[in-house]
């Protein structure tokens, strides 16, 4: 009984926050980027993916803290595990543009925005997933 248990437990999926499963699917390849002379990893966005471009899409993610004016950054994973501090990938980070910045967020706090999804693959100063219109959901 205790062994089934035990197993049953090792089967339960590792909790990340909804809305990152598709993200994880995307493929990343190297892409030089002349204007900087430096090479990023650029998304290579499946046809599911880019068929929920600018629909509605939930995002639940600890936030990180960077400067982007009206914009926060949100991880699925927490601040020390990220992809800027850890050895995380780009799937696990999202921009979220808001109309206006919501007061009283601090580093890897939990939060939930919903907004349009938006795909970026050429703008190094954006992330590769961006929700618009962003509204910050209590």
């Amino acid at each position: 009984m205790r062994f089934l248990f035990i197993f049953s437990f090792l089967l339960l999926p590792i909790s990340q926050p909804e809305g990152w499963e598709i993200f994880g699917k995307v493929v990343f390849e190297p892409q030089y980027f002349e204007e900087l002379d430096m090479y990023f990893e650029v998304p290579v966005f499946d046809k599911n993916l880019i068929a929920l471009e600018n629909s509605e899409v939930t995002l639940s993610g600890y936030h990180i803290p960077l400067a982007l004016d009206s914009s926060v950054v949100i991880s699925s994973l927490p601040f020390s595990s990220c992809f800027f501090c850890g050895g995380a990938g780009p799937e696990t980070v999202a921009e979220i543009q808001f109309s206006e910045l919501p007061k009283n967020i601090y580093p890897d706090q939990l939060i939930k925005a919903r907004g349009k999804l938006k795909l970026n693959a050429t703008d190094v100063n954006h992330m590769n997933f961006i929700l618009t219109e962003a509204k910050l959901i209590e």
